[in-house]
């Protein structure tokens, strides 16, 4: 007699060795399953985990963080951060899942979250923050659905500040970068520059959303729609990509997106940041990420005289998020800017004789 699991997670992993092995869990982020499928032991494990997970009293925390797991505010995320919630939703539940929800009104809970987050920060503030940022929206999506009356992780302030101002592409890095990265990257490198979008968007872009003078495309992250304006150089080299890509000989694959490996198959995420990564060694730029290009784009619009409001609707960022990263993250009062000003403030001045 055969019967069907709910529920049941399968996952393929490669080993050092090279063997694939599969493992089982009783569900996304469950416990591991012990045994071989249909076997007595593997039965035996999946009831333990269910029964396990239904004795979980509804007056603890961790009736929060399997809800939310399950929601749809969870299932809307992209499958990237879905993964790494999960990872950090079991450090939490591991601290916090007995933890009584009526607690959460005294006054001492939050200096237990912010102790938790100083313990983690010993190891890695940036994670410490991250943490807790999943932990912060976890209790905001419980306060909304009225499971819990406060939520004491709210605006905690971080530990980890980045000193971004210096990380910004020079004019002299992206020649280093044509000049030495393989010609399969030089694309890429345009592209975050003259969009201001972010890498999984740049990845996921295909060529039906280039009509020869714009591009479209909705930000996964945000749900943002942006329309941009392909300037010259841009335009010249999607232009040449799609012309070369025509050329191709039949018999080998024609990627439907932009960006492609040197072999013409679309990237993986992982692949791309290997490559990119050995890219910027050989053309010598060192400190810098593909994301700084994001802020570098933001920085030369600017010095190009675009307004806050120009500059969101090509990057898609908020007006705010912006003048946040104009304000402390990137221009670092760039000397440019202050002699733009100057010129402008003389060009509008009548100076009497």
């Amino acid at each position: 007699m055969r019967v069907r699991l709910k529920g049941v997670n399968r996952v393929t992993k490669k080993l050092a060795s090279g063997q694939t092995v599969t493992y089982f869990y009783a569900w996304k982020g469950g416990p591991r399953l012990e045994g071989t499928p249909g076997s007595p032991e593997f039965h035996a494990s999946y009831n333990r985990a269910v029964e396990a997970r239904r004795a979980t009293p509804k007056d603890q925390l961790q009736t929060v963080f399997d809800g939310y797991e399950a929601s749809t505010d969870f299932a809307d995320l992209a499958p990237r951060t879905q993964k790494d919630y999960r990872k950090l939703l079991r450090v939490i539940e591991t601290e916090f899942g007995d933890f009584p929800i009526a607690a959460l009104e005294d006054r001492r809970t939050r200096g237990e979250f912010l102790a938790w987050r100083e313990r983690l920060a010993v190891k890695s503030r940036r994670q410490a923050d991250y943490a807790y940022a999943v932990l912060a929206r976890t209790m905001s999506w419980a306060l909304n659905r009225g499971i819990v009356a406060v939520n004491p992780c709210e605006r905690p302030g971080r530990l980890y500040r980045a000193a971004r101002s210096e990380s910004v592409w020079s004019d002299a890095d992206e020649a280093a970068f044509y000049a030495k990265a393989p010609a399969h990257l030089h694309l890429a490198l345009r592209l975050a520059l003259w969009t201001g979008q972010r890498q999984g968007d740049l990845l996921r872009l295909t060529w039906a959303a280039y009509d020869g003078t714009h591009i479209r495309l909705r930000q996964r992250k945000t749900k943002v729609p942006v329309h941009i304006p392909v300037g010259a150089p841009l335009k010249k080299a999607l232009d040449d990509a799609k012309r070369k890509q025509a050329e191709r000989d039949d018999k080998k694959p024609r990627p439907l997106t932009i960006l492609a490996t040197e072999r013409g198959t679309a990237w993986t995420e992982s692949g791309f940041r290997a490559s990119w990564r050995k890219g910027c060694q050989k053309a010598g730029v060192t400190d810098l990420t593909f994301h700084d290009l994001r802020g570098t784009a933001v920085t030369r619009l600017a010095k190009a005289g675009c307004t806050v409001p120009e500059i969101a609707t090509i990057t898609g960022h908020s007006l705010r998020d912006v003048g946040a990263i104009l304000d402390s993250h990137y221009l670092s009062r760039d000397s440019a800017l202050g002699e733009s000003a100057i010129r402008k403030l003389e060009r509008g001045t009548k100076t009497p004789n």
